[in-house]
């Protein structure tokens, strides 16, 4: 019976420098592959540009200048992204392109849950830059928040507030709230309530004050400036001032200012009344039979069949005055 002959052990320096060589060779056989992968990809980043800049240009012509930045980024994404893919596939050639779009088909599931906010505002930043209810410097009201709109990107809205400050607002919030476009019109109105007294004729201060409006500067002289009986308050008649302006801030700000002060000049110069809240205090003076019978009079007192003491109301003024006094 013959014995079984081991192999002869190989030296694991030797079987290291082996595999280093083979794959020395395999780099080398892929060099040419490489370097057209990485060619192609820096050839389409450069074409990716251009088509991205010819977009941006075409969609400036047009008065889209924000839009034509989103889709410029978007297609210039889409073109570097396949340019990755194809470079992937003459990298490595037993990849097929089957194989990668359906793996990017399970991971988008993923990735569209990771990035759920991010592409939600997306699509509402295009479908606003699409639907244009506002554009650059348009000012506008959205929740809270009031200003000059600076730029529409394709995640936010950027909006200067009037006091110099800069809001971020997602494009989702602004998609799906209710948003006030100040400035969608050429003009607009304002308004502002006068009170009158009532020893006044309101059809002479409406006269009045609605000729003293209309020569303010800037006032528009269609729609004419009116003033309409607005309510009985307690102490004033209220008459409600109408006019329309320019719709930017300044010119509401600045204009309703100039009214306000044309209103009290002419207020002063046709001797009409302007009156403050006014409040009335009743002193009792006790002259009725059940007065100082505190059994009888119910007037806030404490109730009871041994009410305290009346105190008139010379007492009361004499003791207050010792008060002072002391």
């Amino acid at each position: 019976m013959q014995s079984a002959t081991l192999p002869p052990v190989k030296n694991p320096l030797d079987l290291i420098m082996a595999k280093l060589h083979v794959a020395s060779n395999d780099f080398f056989l892929q060099l040419p592959n490489i370097i057209g992968g990485i060619v192609f990809v820096i050839v389409a980043w450069f074409a990716g540009k251009l088509i991205a800049n010819g977009v941006r240009r075409a969609f400036h012509h047009k008065g889209l200048i924000d839009l034509g930045g989103v889709l410029a980024s978007l297609t210039f994404g889409l073109v570097v992204a396949a340019a990755v893919l194809i470079a992937c596939v003459i990298v490595f050639p037993s990849v097929k392109p089957a194989t990668i779009i359906s793996s990017l088909g399970i991971g988008s599931v993923a990735i569209g849950f990771a990035f759920k906010d991010i592409l939600q505002n997306l699509l509402a930043g295009i479908l606003l830059l699409i639907n244009r209810p506002y554009r650059r410097g348009d000012q506008i009201v959205v929740k809270d928040f009031e200003g000059t709109v600076e730029h529409i990107q394709s995640r936010a809205t950027l909006i200067k507030t009037y006091d110099g400050r800069r809001v971020i607002i997602p494009n989702s919030d602004v998609y799906t709230s209710p948003v006030v476009v100040n400035t969608a019109f050429p003009v607009r109105r304002d308004q502002f309530d006068i009170g009158i007294g009532y020893g006044d004729k309101p059809d002479r201060a409406m006269t009045v004050f609605a000729e003293a409006i209309a020569k303010v500067e800037g006032v528009e002289a269609d729609p004419a400036p009116e003033v309409l009986p607005w309510g009985l308050d307690a102490s004033s008649v209220t008459l409600r001032a109408r006019w329309w302006s320019q719709s930017k801030r300044t010119n509401i700000v600045h204009l309703r200012a100039r009214v306000i002060l044309a209103i009290w000049q002419a207020a002063a110069d046709s001797g009409i009344d302007l009156p403050f809240p006014t409040q009335q205090i009743l002193f009792h003076d006790q002259t009725e039979e059940s007065d100082g019978d505190r059994t009888r009079q119910r007037e806030g007192w404490p109730a009871g069949s041994n009410p305290p003491r009346p105190r008139r109301a010379e007492q009361a003024e004499s003791n207050d005055r010792s008060v002072d006094h002391t």
